[in-house]
C-alpha cells in the first residue's frame, strides 16, 4: 500500500484586502469549511474572490456566503456553484461568540483569507465593525505618514 505525502505549511488562495479598508477588524477566527470536490480543485488551482463575501448565522450554524468560487475547469455534469452557501466548521463556544456580537449590533463577519492548512482548505473569518468615510480617510493618513516617516528614516541613514 503506497503512503502518500501529506501537504505541510500554509498556501494562501485568496486574500479579501478591501476588508481591511472597509471595517475595523475586532477579532479573527479560523475556520474550516464544508466543500464538495470540485471546489477544492478549483481552489487549489488559485482561482477564489472573496470581494462580496460575508457570514451569516442560520439555525446555530456559520454560513459563508458570496465567495465566488469558479467552476472548475475540467469538471463535469456534476460541478459546484460558484456562488453557492458553504457551511464553516467552529467550535461550540467560538459560534456562541459570533452569535452574540453579531445580535449586539453593528458587527458582522467578514472573511479575510482562504488557505491551505497541512492539506485542509480554511478561511480566516473576523468579527468587524464597518468604519465610517472619515475614518477610512483617517487610516489612510496615518499609512501615508508613517511611509513618509520610514522614508525620511531611511535617507537620513544614507548620508
Amino acid at each position: 500500500m503506497a503512503t502518500v505525502a501529506k501537504e505541510k505549511g500554509q498556501k494562501v488562495v485568496a486574500r479579501n484586502r478591501k476588508a481591511y479598508h472597509d471595517y475595523l477588524i475586532e477579532e479573527t477566527f479560523e475556520a474550516g469549511m464544508v466543500l464538495s470536490g470540485t471546489e477544492v480543485k478549483s481552489l487549489r488551482a488559485g482561482r477564489a474572490s472573496l470581494l462580496d463575501g460575508y457570514a451569516t448565522v442560520r439555525d446555530g450554524e456559520i454560513w459563508l456566503e458570496g465567495v465566488h468560487i469558479p467552476e472548475y475547469t475540467e469538471g463535469t455534469w456534476n460541478n459546484h456553484a460558484p456562488r453557492r452557501r458553504r457551511k464553516l466548521l467552529l467550535n461550540k463556544q467560538e459560534i456562541a461568540k459570533l452569535v452574540q456580537k453579531t445580535k449586539e449590533g453593528g458587527q458582522t463577519i467578514v472573511p479575510l483569507s482562504i488557505y491551505f492548512k497541512d492539506g485542509y482548505a480554511k478561511v480566516e473569518i473576523a468579527l468587524a465593525k464597518g468604519k465610517r468615510e472619515y475614518d477610512k480617510r483617517h487610516t489612510l493618513r496615518a499609512k501615508q505618514d508613517e511611509r513618509e516617516s520610514q522614508r525620511a528614516i531611511s535617507t537620513r541613514r544614507e548620508r
